[in-house]
């Protein structure tokens, strides 16, 4: 099916991609002026009106709030009015009492506070997003931060804490620590339950719900008060690639980063940790973790090309590894050089490229090395593939770990044996990172450098025995057909279904075949890994001969979507073409176009 009398159009946010319907052939609305000051729904095509169109504050101390200003919307229409979002950009917040929709001829009240974080003009806007789809409201806002004069200072001036952590707080006049000033939260002397105590010495605990607060410290001669933003954080953690099974990296609970504050001025490196090798593999993060005979604390993941596992404080109060694990200690075995793969694209060494996965329910990190070993000088080298589940706090092996990864299936393809393709853990890159969907850590696999025999590999283990329950092999009876992905990951809906996209290879899916090159895959877990569904590109085999992966890039499951397509997925390959394919009925193949999926844009 295609859309009818419908445009989508895509606009692409750091690693969001945002689809947008537009109908008719006008394109989005826009404002006009009146001389009231008012935006008016007639003009935007829709039935809003919005008094004042712009808020402008008086100057404002960083990181203390205005009193609220208010903006009246008015449903101007004859029908229910009902509001998408209301959003605040930059250092601007908002409150309302407009609900979910809006009657006819009713109206109510935005309040719009300013709490700059930085000194001079900030910028930003409240949006309303409601019921004409093709016009977002739009009120400008406008104010100026100020840095008081004064000799008195706090540091850090911004910090953020997690639960079951401290925060100690330092004065200095002119630069010379002092502690001789009352300390306080939000304007109470020592702070409370609800925002957080701090001691006379600046030591300040969290309280049990997340927020943002403000920590001052005074002097009565002279009298003088400064102050620090601090947030209480309640992120769990980053426990997989792109942050969620959809691999949209969203982080639904953020309370500390705003439009307002990530600019080149206020945002940057904090500091940096040494490590023995290369890290392709994405970091990994868990906060509030108790470590043995170290406390607690935000603790990073750093996987390294040296076969190597690092635990590191994420405050950056030491650079000393709280635990580091290397997996080529024991004497003849090593990292597998660029040489016996015939591929530089990594590196001169190949040990860790995948991102791990982290259970935080069984406390358990999944990573896959990749080791070469000889044993007693001998010179025939063995190259072996394991999975290892590491304890989160201390790095030990854990679920009887490490296994072998093996596996065979049936078939003909290249490399095949007697009819029976076997795993090579050689020829085999396990560059896509590892998922936990439904208690399985799923693995994909490819190639390095298009070596051949290669085939793509799916394997699942359990991930509390790391026994092996699943085996898919894309090009069974063909060859290549890689999963890579550049390093992302299976994404997974909430039914458990797999989703994955392959690269150059034997495409025979179409013509009953088992086959599956240039395609995007929709796996059942229902028993084992079987096709649910797929979707090939018309010109796969041109993108093949011309090494132009389709599965260049992994797929990016969309949140739900109004009808009619309420799960979609998005991909974009080699060869520059952006997918929109409904996930219910993915389209299979069309030789002569792509005209079964529900948009593709051609670079």
């Amino acid at each position: 099916m295609r859309l009818k009398a419908t445009r989508l159009h895509f606009v692409y946010l750091g690693w969001l991609l945002f689809v947008i319907p537009v109908s008719g052939a006008g394109g989005l609305g826009s404002a006009v002026n009146r001389p009231d000051g008012q935006v008016r729904g007639s003009d935007l095509g829709s039935s809003v009106g919005l008094v004042p169109q712009s808020l402008t504050f008086p100057s404002q101390q960083i990181w203390t709030t205005s009193a609220a200003q208010k903006v009246t919307v008015t449903n101007e229409g004859a029908t229910i009015l009902n509001f998408v979002s209301i959003v605040a950009s930059g250092d601007y917040s908002e409150t309302n009492n407009c609900g979910s929709s809006l009657q006819p001829g009713a109206s109510c009240l935005l309040h719009v506070k300013f709490g700059p974080s930085a000194s001079g003009a900030r910028t930003g806007s409240v949006t309303l997003s409601d019921s004409d789809a093709t016009v977002l409201q739009t009120v400008t806002l406008t104010g100026t931060g100020f840095v008081p004069t004064s000799n008195l200072a706090v540091s850090p001036g911004v910090a953020s804490i997690t639960f079951g952590l401290i925060e100690q707080f330092k004065a200095s006049i002119n630069g010379v620590k002092t502690s001789n000033v009352t300390w306080g939260v939000d304007g109470i002397v020592g702070g409370n339950s609800t925002v957080g105590t701090i001691s006379a010495s600046g030591l300040y605990t969290p309280p049990a719900t997340a927020g943002p607060h403000t920590v001052s410290a005074t002097t009565t001669k002279p009298a003088q008060t400064a102050s620090a933003r601090l947030v209480v954080t309640n992120y769990t953690g980053t426990f997989s690639w792109h942050n969620d099974a959809g691999l949209t990296g969203q982080n639904l609970n953020e309370t500390v980063l705003t439009t307002g504050n990530v600019n080149s001025n206020q945002f940057g490196k904090l500091f940096s940790l040494p490590v023995d090798g290369q890290a392709y593999a994405q970091t990994l993060y868990v906060q509030g973790l108790k470590i043995p005979g170290q406390g607690t604390h935000n603790v990073i993941y750093v996987a390294t090309e040296n076969d190597s596992v690092y635990a590191f404080d994420g405050d950056g109060r030491s650079q000393t590894a709280l635990w580091h694990v290397s997996f080529i200690s024991p004497p003849g075995v090593t990292t597998v050089s660029s040489t016996a793969v015939n591929c530089t694209n990594i590196g001169s060494q190949v040990g860790i490229t995948s991102t791990p996965v982290i259970d935080p329910v069984r406390g358990v990190l999944y990573v896959l090395a990749v080791t070469a070993e000889s044993e007693n000088g001998n010179q025939s080298v063995q190259y072996v593939q394991r999975l290892h589940a590491l304890d989160i706090a201390t790095g030990a092996e854990e679920l009887g770990g490490p296994v072998v990864i093996t596996a065979s299936v049936p078939g003909t393809g290249e490399g095949s044996v007697g009819g029976v393709i076997t795993f090579d853990p050689l020829h085999e890159e396990q560059r896509s990172a590892l998922a936990l969907v439904n208690g399985v850590v799923y693995l994909n696999w490819a190639s390095y450098c298009d070596n051949d025999p290669y085939h793509g590999w799916t394997l699942g283990y359990d991930g509390g025995s790391l026994a092996q329950v699943s085996v898919f092999n894309t090009s069974p009876n063909g060859t290549r057909v890689g999963t890579w992905e550049s390093g992302s990951s299976t994404a997974a809906d909430a039914d458990g279904n797999l989703f994955l996209t392959t690269g150059n290879g034997t495409f025979d899916a179409s013509t009953g075949g088992l086959d599956y090159g240039e395609t995007y895959l929709k796996l059942s877990t229902a028993s084992g890994l079987n096709v649910a569904d797929y979707f090939t590109p018309y010109d796969q085999a041109a993108d093949t001969q011309a090494d132009l992966d389709a599965g260049s890039g992994g797929p990016l499951l969309m949140p739900d979507q109004p009808a009619p397509y309420p799960h979609l997925m998005v991909g974009a390959g080699k060869e520059g073409t952006i997918y929109l394919i409904n996930r219910d009925d993915m389209g299979g193949y069309n030789p002569n176009n792509n005209n079964q999926i529900v948009q593709s844009l051609t670079a």
